[in-house]
């Protein structure tokens, strides 16, 4: 077995252990005991956001974490994002669920070092014992001496050595805001008033607009090019062709003064095309990969083969990025989930000192693995060289949806051998599927069974994993490998529990240690859900549970038969220790969106070498009237903080789908529910 470690390792994402950051540097008279914290003359508190935020909540986490050591409200921090440097921040990939994880003890640390130096400088000052002063409200107070605000101790406080300060964390049973139902996003107002700034936001002085004509069919390159009608057109500054890999995906590039005028260059252009797959068919693919499926064991036990699609990213921000390349270096302006990362590549490739590159991350509108790639910024700083001024290139919806670095598809046949009373007591698990072609480690079978497969309950068994190449560009997506794997081992153990007419809740629990993380959030779950009582008429149950992360998760779901709608859905979920309970809430809301979409229809198929779906009103995205009830507990364990981003998905899927072959009478043989797949 692979451990997740190695399996980091090898899929070169090692980097995600973050490193212990450098002291930062202070202006005179700062306080600024590392890179995360610094408490100004004045008294204002500033936090970095190593990593960018994505909608996952990082910078509410990091100002609440700053906020709760330094005795303030979290109104009180100003959280900057951080410019990529790996060097400064350790990892800035937002990635396998990791940031707050990695960055509680760091940041927390930090801030809990300021405020020890404050109320060091004070005692000094008063003459009295530190342990008779405290730090409350942005003040340090003594019983006899009075108070002193932050302002007045920042000097002093930054002349001590830090490492003759003895550092104590606020304990959690003291805590005032992590941990707290009432602590929103920071940022919320700046969101819905629009003054958030996202990536497509992004215009600095003179910048100019680029969009790109992409290949109409998968691997095709540019023929002819005719642009004289849109060289012809008003605000249109010049049309010149992009070279994957280091220009991006490649295509031919129309640079203008205004997004309208550059998307009115493209329309005029006239292209022809030629090499790649124009013949090419989701479909087929499908039924390769199936065949690859090794020859079945003679008939032993309970068999399934489960069939999963290609999906897209589909965030609500496309792709997007600024850059600018001056003399004297490049700036990047993109809501990219690895600044770091990014600089790092820019550096290489462009031959320069990762010094004279600056990335910014902005916000940004989603993410789900699609912003670890660098493609969008490469077309940027490509555009931008060439145009010898600032140039944002925008991906439109339909780019977004039909040059994607897709989901891929894979196969599983599951197979069991049942007890007297319809308990699995053995299990094989075959999955044939494509590597992740933008990371070469994930061709490596190993990588991809560590990634996919947590399979919880005590019944033992081989995971095989056989990898064939992939037809198209395929990527990171939500819960990665886990969300085929985890889908398809629970629809499979509720079809063996309704075989054997067994309850789908007691199934599990006899499946899992008494006492242990799962076991428990399933019983809440189960509570949460009365599963006890008889479900209305009409209305289908399924169960799921997911072991990942470092957190434990149980998620049912209720379906109408009718309707085909999911009603509800009941999550119980332990990371640890909720630090934002309202983000671990919004979280999981976001991956039980996904599964309803993802259950109940959305998927890309590609028929004669082109992506069929083009934008949200044929990838079909869940919209409010399809969004169930969604209740989220949160259990309390007290084990170390663990991971939540992607975690919620592969259950959801897996109850949902459940779900709805419990009401509907038809068993589910892949995803979406009910759906040829391809």
């Amino acid at each position: 077995m692979i451990s997740r470690r190695t399996f980091l390792h090898g899929a070169g994402l090692s980097a995600l252990v973050i490193a212990i950051p450098v002291p930062a540097l202070a202006a005179p008279g700062e306080l600024a005991p590392s890179v995360f914290v610094r408490v100004d003359q004045r008294g204002r508190i500033t936090a970095t956001a190593p990593r960018p935020d994505t909608g996952q909540g990082v910078r509410t986490v990091v100002a609440l974490l700053v906020a709760e050591e330094l005795a303030v409200g979290a109104g009180d921090v100003r959280v900057e994002q951080a410019p990529g440097d790996t060097e400064r921040f350790g990892s800035q990939a937002v990635a396998n669920s990791t940031s707050t994880r990695q960055l509680n003890e760091p940041i927390r640390r930090a801030a809990a070092t300021a405020r020890c130096l404050l109320v060091t400088a004070a005692a000094r000052r008063w003459r009295v014992p530190v342990a008779e002063c405290a730090a409350v409200d942005g003040q340090v107070r003594h019983p006899r001496r009075g108070r002193l605000p932050y302002r007045a101790l920042v000097a002093d406080a930054a002349a001590i050595d830090p490492a003759t300060v003895p550092v104590t964390l606020t304990p959690p049973d003291q805590w005032r805001l992590l941990g707290k139902t009432t602590s929103g996003r920071v940022d919320a107002a700046d969101i819905v008033t629009g003054r958030a700034k996202y990536g497509l936001d992004t215009r600095p002085p003179g910048a100019l607009v680029a969009v790109v004509a992409r290949p109409p069919w998968l691997g095709a390159i540019p023929g002819t090019v005719d642009d004289e009608a849109a060289r012809a057109l008003p605000g249109v500054v010049d049309v010149f062709p992009l070279t994957a890999p280091g220009e991006g995906q490649g295509g031919i590039a129309v640079l203008a003064r205004s997004t309208h005028q550059a998307l009115r260059g493209r329309d005029a252009l006239r292209v022809t095309w030629q090499g790649g797959t124009p013949g090419a068919d989701s479909r087929q693919w499908l039924a390769d990969l199936e065949a690859a499926l090794p020859a079945p064991a003679p008939a032993s036990g309970i068999q399934r083969t489960y069939r999963l699609p290609l999906l897209a990213h589909a965030p609500m921000e496309p792709m997007n990025a600024t850059a600018e390349v001056r003399p004297d270096g490049v700036t990047v302006w993109a809501p990219t989930q690895d600044p770091g990362g990014l600089r790092t590549l820019l550096a290489r490739q462009l031959a320069l000192p990762a010094a004279s590159i600056r990335v910014e991350a902005t916000l940004a509108g989603g993410a789900f693995g699609r912003r670890i790639e660098p493609d969008a910024a490469l077309e940027a700083v490509a555009c931008a060289k060439r145009a010898g001024a600032p140039v944002s290139v925008l991906w439109t919806r339909d780019d977004d949806t039909r040059h994607d670095s897709y989901r891929p598809m894979s196969v599983h046949r599951l197979t069991a051998v049942t007890d007297g009373s319809g308990l699995p007591v053995r299990r094989s698990h075959e999955v044939v599927t494509w590597p992740l072609t933008v990371v070469p480690a994930f061709a490596n079978p190993a990588v991809i069974r560590a990634s996919g497969d947590h399979f919880p309950y005590s019944v033992p068994g081989d995971v095989t994993v056989a990898v064939r190449p992939a037809p198209l560009r395929t990527g990171f997506w939500r819960a990665v490998y886990a969300g085929q794997f985890g889908y398809a081992e629970e629809c499979f153990l509720s079809e063996l529990g309704t075989l054997a007419g067994l309850d789908q809740v007691h199934l599990r629990q006899l499946l899992l240690p008494a006492g242990s993380r799962l076991r428990r959030v399933l019983d809440h779950a189960a509570a949460r859900a009365h599963w006890s009582r008889t479900p209305a008429a009409g209305t289908g149950r399924g169960v799921a549970c997911h072991l990942d992360y470092g957190s434990a998760i149980a998620v049912i779901a209720v379906a109408d038969a009718a309707s085909r709608r999911i009603l509800r859905v009941h999550v119980a979920v332990d990371v640890g220790v909720a630090l934002h309970p309202s983000g671990v809430r919004a979280q999981v809301e976001g991956c039980v969106l996904d599964a309803v979409s993802t259950v109940q229809g959305a998927q890309i198929t590609v028929r004669s070498g082109s992506v069929v779906q083009s934008s949200f009103r044929d990838y079909a995205w869940a919209r409010v009237d399809q969004t169930p009830d969604i209740d989220v507990t949160i259990v309390s364990s007290g084990a170390d903080i663990g991971g939540l981003g992607e975690l919620a998905y592969p259950p959801a899927a897996a109850a949902i789908a459940s779900a709805l072959a419990s009401a509907t009478g038809t068993g589910v043989t892949g995803m979406p529910f009910g759906t040829d797949v391809g």
